[in-house]
């Protein structure tokens, strides 16, 4: 069960277990492009067959969730949510394999994105808005491979950027 049940589109997207919902009005966007970079995410990291579903919400979707879930008050810019808990790797990510953690074909979770949030952030970085959305999906879908940046001593941070730069956002 996906955390945005409800949306059909969730569940089947052209016959590739991916989505991206648009549930703000807040923020214009080509969500397509953003479905494109998905797959790309996807095929990069060998997850071609895994399920996952991006929802771009409002900042006040976004900050409900945020206190709720992590008890941090105001919006932040993307939330994800594992579907399964998933252990740290006991070799450092350079040594074989360092990104899939899931079977290719598991439903990984699902990925809040406030649009609005996203793009005071690349306003103040001095990115596209375009580019800081790909970014918030990279990480998002780190997130649902079991990455955490708070509790790794760099290690998401590092592969990361190695995929920042693989996916053309260095």
């Amino acid at each position: 069960m996906n955390f945005f049940q409800g949306d059909r589109e969730a569940v089947n997207f052209h016959g590739d277990r991916q989505a991206v919902n648009n549930r703000q009005r807040a923020v214009r966007l080509a969500r397509g492009a953003l479905e494109l970079f998905l797959r790309r995410v996807k095929n990069e990291l060998g997850l071609e067959g895994a399920g996952l579903t991006v929802c771009l919400v409002s900042d006040a979707e976004i900050a409900r969730m945020n206190e709720k879930f992590r008890r941090k008050k105001g919006p932040t810019d993307v939330l994800s949510f594992p579907m399964a808990e998933r252990k740290r790797r006991k070799r450092p990510a350079s040594e074989g394999g360092p990104y899939n953690r899931g079977t290719p074909s598991e439903y990984l979770g699902d990925i809040a994105i406030s649009p609005a949030t996203a793009r005071r952030y690349a306003r103040k970085n001095g990115r596209k808005l375009s580019s800081e959305l790909q970014v918030l999906i990279l990480h998002g879908v780190l997130h649902l491979l079991g990455y955490d940046h708070e509790t790794d001593r760099g290690e998401m941070d590092r592969v990361e950027r190695k995929l920042r730069k693989r996916l053309g956002l260095a």
